[in-house]
Parts: structure tokens; sequence; C-alpha cells
């Protein structure tokens, strides 16, 4: 991979925005054509593909190219499903399609449909197989590290004493394997993986049973830390060791800072989550998608090049993930617009809200 990074994340969304008369033709007059977007996301079981990456996806759309219109999909974990939507949007005349893919590899003869067709691919937040024209997502490697580094952090002490869990995520979604590596390259020989477990379709109940899992074969008192691989393996986790009766609970690390993961973060329950900029991946991807639309390479947009299995030298943007938690809520998911104190503070968690300096 071949890497020109922009320093800041501030400054790729401003650089974006620029696009939307950049972009536009030669006349700098935004919406001096119109065509169809197709977006495509996996599943509706990760909270963030519908109240994060469709509306932000959609709203940048259509700042940059007002006459264009977005055709939407949702897969629901099934990958049949995805193709065949895939398929119905390029029958019905859209001119590129922005895909988040249910599973990487079983998306790649979809993908060589759309290329036949003359409809490029841009990839969304995981890389899939076939001929891509643009890739957008974040640091895969970069995200475990986040989540390795703090777990160890919360289990200062105990490390040589007990045992971390790790719920990785879908083996189906490369970038399962990238969060794993990553963490991995943090906690290797640092502490004992007492289990591992791969958590289909990254779900709540699978997680919830692995985890369930781990504490019979391990032991309520020997696991000292659980490297949830995103927030809703997290979910499944912590009410399996809930259920089982662990007190107290083991940090837990998480990602994409889901509301309900947040507020579990200020209870004290969830340790972390990795909070990854979705503004800043939306008008990427819109951005790559409306200048692909209009005939444009993406060299005003890629900031690196990635290699999948079977294509090299994807344009594309990878962005910085952040770790959260209780103590940094405020400077980074308040501060950027995500969720407001009051989203966060639930009446229960007032006092809990008032001790991480959100509730005033």
């Amino acid at each position: 991979m071949r890497t020109r990074l922009w320093p800041v994340v501030a400054a790729l969304v401003a650089g974006l925005m620029t696009l939307s008369q950049a972009a536009c033709g030669g006349d700098g007059k935004a919406g001096s054509d119109s065509f169809t977007v197709g977006l495509l996301l996996p599943s509706r079981s990760v909270p963030r593909w519908e109240h994060s990456d469709r509306p932000l996806i959609e709203k940048r759309l259509k700042e940059l190219c007002p006459r264009c219109a977005v055709k939407y999909a949702n897969a629901e974990n099934d990958a049949d499903r995805q193709r065949q939507q895939l398929t119905s949007m390029i029958t019905t005349g859209v001119r590129v399609l922005i895909l988040d893919a249910a599973d990487a590899r079983a998306m790649r003869s979809s993908i060589v449909e759309a290329h036949r067709a003359d409809v490029p691919v841009v990839a969304y937040d995981r890389l899939a197989e076939g001929p891509i024209s643009g890739y957008v997502s974040f640091d895969g490697a970069q995200v475990g590290r986040l989540q390795g580094e703090a777990l160890l952090k919360a289990m200062d002490g105990r490390t040589k004493t007990s045992q971390v869990v790790m719920l990785n995520g879908d083996p189906t979604s490369p970038n399962a394997a990238w969060y794993r590596k990553g963490a991995l390259s943090v906690l290797a020989g640092k502490v004992r993986i007492g289990r591992s477990y791969d958590i289909q379709g990254w779900s709540t109940d699978d997680a919830h049973a692995q985890m369930t899992a781990a504490v019979a074969a391990l032991g309520p008192d020997r696991i000292g830390g659980v490297l949830a691989a995103n927030d809703a393996i997290a979910a499944g986790a912590l009410s399996a060791l809930k259920r089982a009766g662990v007190r107290p609970l083991p940090p837990v690390t998480g990602q994409d800072a889901d509301l309900d993961a947040v507020r579990r973060i200020v209870a004290g329950e969830q340790y972390m989550t990795v909070y990854k900029p979705f503004r800043a991946e939306a008008a990427a991807a819109a951005a790559m998608a409306v200048a692909l639309g209009r005939g444009e390479d993406l060299s005003n947009v890629a900031t690196t090049t990635t290699d999948s299995p079977t294509t090299s030298r994807i344009p594309s943007v990878l962005l910085a993930p952040r770790a959260v938690t209780a103590r940094t809520i405020e400077q980074t998911l308040v501060k950027d617009g995500v969720y407001t104190d009051d989203e966060i503070c639930t009446r229960a968690l007032r006092t809990a809200c008032q001790k991480a300096g959100l509730a005033r």
C-alpha cells in the first residue's frame, strides 16, 4: 500500500467539501448533469449503517450533485440478496455504485458484472474482491491496536493472572481479520488469549453464545478482559457476563460508537469504543461516486492506494480512528456533533454523566 495521508480528518473533510464545485464540470456549476447513484449497505444489525452512514452519504451526494438521484438497498446480512440488489440496480440504470459488501468474496462476481456494464463500484468501509474503482475506509490495523492498547491499560496489574477472550468479527469480512491482526500486534506476549471466537454476522446473539461458552470453559474469575470487535459484539458479551454473574465486569472493548455503547461506557459497563468519524468517510465515498459518475479519475479524492486479492493500486482514502472512553466522550463524540449530552444522558445516567463531565 502506498500512502499519502492528510494530517487530520478535518483537513480531509474541508478538502472534500471543495469538490462540490471542482467535480461539477468545467463551468463550476453544481448539478450540471444528473445520474443515479446506487447505495448498497450490508445489514441493519449494526446501527451505524442506517443511523449514520446512509443519511450522511445521501446528504453529501445531494450537496455534490443536486440533480443526482440515490437508489438504496440493505442486504440484511444476506449476500445472495445483495447480489440481486446490485443486479437490479445495474438493470435500472445506475451510473455508479457505493457498496459495503455483505460478503467481500461472494460479491466478486457481481462486481465483475458491474464492471462489464461500465458501472464503477466504490467499496465502502470494507474492501470487496473484484474490479473495484475506489475504496474508502478506516485503518483497520489501527482500530485493532487502539482496542488492544485500551484493554492492556484497563487490565493493568492483571495481565499475568487472567486471560483475554477475543470475540472477532464476521469471518466473511476482510475488516475482521484486519482488526484482529492489529489487536494481536499489541496483545501478543503480554496477555494469554484464553479463547478466540469468530462472530457470525457481527451478531449480538452469537457473541452472547460464544461469551457464555468462554465463561464455562475458563471460569468466571479467570477472565481479565474481552476484546470485542465492535459494539454489537460487546453488547452480547456483556449480557452473557451479567447472566453468568461475573462481578466485577472485566473491561470490554468495542467499535462504532453506537449510542447504546456510549451509554454503557458512561455507566461503567463497557470500557471503550473506537470512533470512526463517519462524516469524513461518507464525504469521501460521495466525492468518489460523483467523480466516477462524471467520468473523472479519483486523483483529487484518493490519498493512497490499496491492493485487494484481485485488484492492485485501488485509489483509496483510509481515515484515522479514535479511541473513546468515558473521559473522552465530550471532546470526541459530543464535540463532533455525533451525539448531544441530552441524547447520551438518560435519567438513569445523570449522575454517571456528571462524573464523566457530560451533564451540566
